[in-house]
């Protein structure tokens, strides 16, 4: 009888617990989908306005806009813009979503070759490449696939290349308060290749050294070295 006692308590205080878990999940999906649906309620609202300026744009090319290629083109384009520039209704806060814990860590982390896609704001074509990022912990991590998060919120909005690679060394620092951050960005931009000096084999390097890694030369060709092997 004992341990029947013993095994039913074991399984009530599981379904009590299980019972608890469930609830937070349901607290955060709905704390998740009211931020969607709002996001979404957002972006529906200005569609049309976005869909008319593409019109207007396509009509002032000299397009046909009764083609049948093009019917639909202004809403796809309009829809397209939004996504690209999807960065500007979130931020660090909204994506860290309580992923940082406290680490006896006091080496450095690296995460190198994340992708990166981004639109130009001077003439709103792509540049895109790869961001190398480091930082030496200062108690505390951060879930690694956060900081590709970090990269997406910034790069999902109209850029240029050095503000972008300040922004995500920022981003982190703020975040976690490191002893150091490190950002180096490789890229490509479109404006270079298609239009003006159509150079095509160009690439574009930027870096932003924060704490340690601006202060301490050893620590900074460290980080360059291992962010640049293969």
């Amino acid at each position: 009888m004992n341990a029947l006692s013993s095994k039913s308590g074991a399984a009530a205080d599981f379904l009590c617990n299980s019972h608890g878990f469930s609830e937070l999940l349901i607290d955060a999906n709905k704390q998740r989908e009211h931020e969607t649906s709002r996001k979404e309620a957002e972006d529906k609202s200005r569609l049309p306005a976005l869909e008319a300026a593409y019109t207007c744009i396509l009509r002032e090319l000299g397009e046909d806009m009764d083609r049948q290629g093009l019917l639909r083109t202004p809403l796809r384009a309009a829809k397209a813009m939004q996504f690209l520039t999807k960065g500007y209704h979130e931020t660090v806060d909204d994506i860290l979503n309580n992923a940082i814990f406290d680490e006896d860590h006091d080496e450095m982390v690296i995460v190198k070759d994340i992708d990166m896609f981004s639109l130009c704001e001077h003439h709103l074509v792509p540049f895109f490449g790869k961001v190398h990022i480091g930082y030496i912990p200062n108690k505390k991590v951060v879930g690694l696939s956060k900081l590709a998060r970090i990269v997406e919120i910034y790069s999902r909005r109209l850029q240029v290349q050095e503000r972008l690679t300040k922004q995500v060394a920022l981003g982190i620092s703020e975040a976690l308060q490191p002893k150091g951050v490190a950002v180096v960005i490789e890229a490509v931009h479109m404006c270079m290749i298609m239009r003006g000096v159509q150079k095509m084999n160009s690439r574009t390097v930027t870096s932003t050294m924060l704490g340690v890694y601006l202060e301490d030369p050893k620590t900074r060709e460290e980080f360059l070295m291992l962010s640049q092997s293969n």
